[in-house]
This record gives C-alpha cells, structure tokens and sequence, in this order.
C-alpha cells in the first residue's frame, strides 16, 4: 500500500479485501494491522531496529527476572 497522504484509495482496497461477512471490528483490525505494517517499516527504514540475538537476549532477561 502506498504512502499516500490521501488515504482513501487505500481505504477503499482495504474494505474491498474483506469477506462479505466482515464486521467492525474486522474493518478496525485491518486498519490497526496496516498501520503496524507502516510504522514498522518507518522503523525499519530509520534503523530503530535490534538483530534477532539481541531481542532474544532481552526477551529471557525478562523471563529471568524475579516477580
């Protein structure tokens, strides 16, 4: 999806997508997944990102941690 700052061909593309069947809250779904796919790839781009060892590095030292 491109970044457009009219948005609303996106939108459409995003509504189209969905099955007939499709509620609110799977219209609210795909929007929040979209924009976690944009602000990922922002991240991504600006290299505010951490390798694969790191973050499971971080992981465990919270696993590790007493309660």
């Amino acid at each position: 999806m491109a970044h457009d700052a009219d948005i609303r061909s996106d939108a459409k593309r995003l509504i189209d997508q969905l099955p007939a069947d499709a509620s609110w809250d799977d219209v609210a779904y795909g929007v929040f997944v979209r924009q976690a796919i944009v602000q990922g790839i922002a991240d991504a781009d600006a290299g505010r990102t951490v390798d694969h060892d790191a973050a499971l590095e971080r992981v465990r030292a919270r696993i590790r941690r007493p309660a």
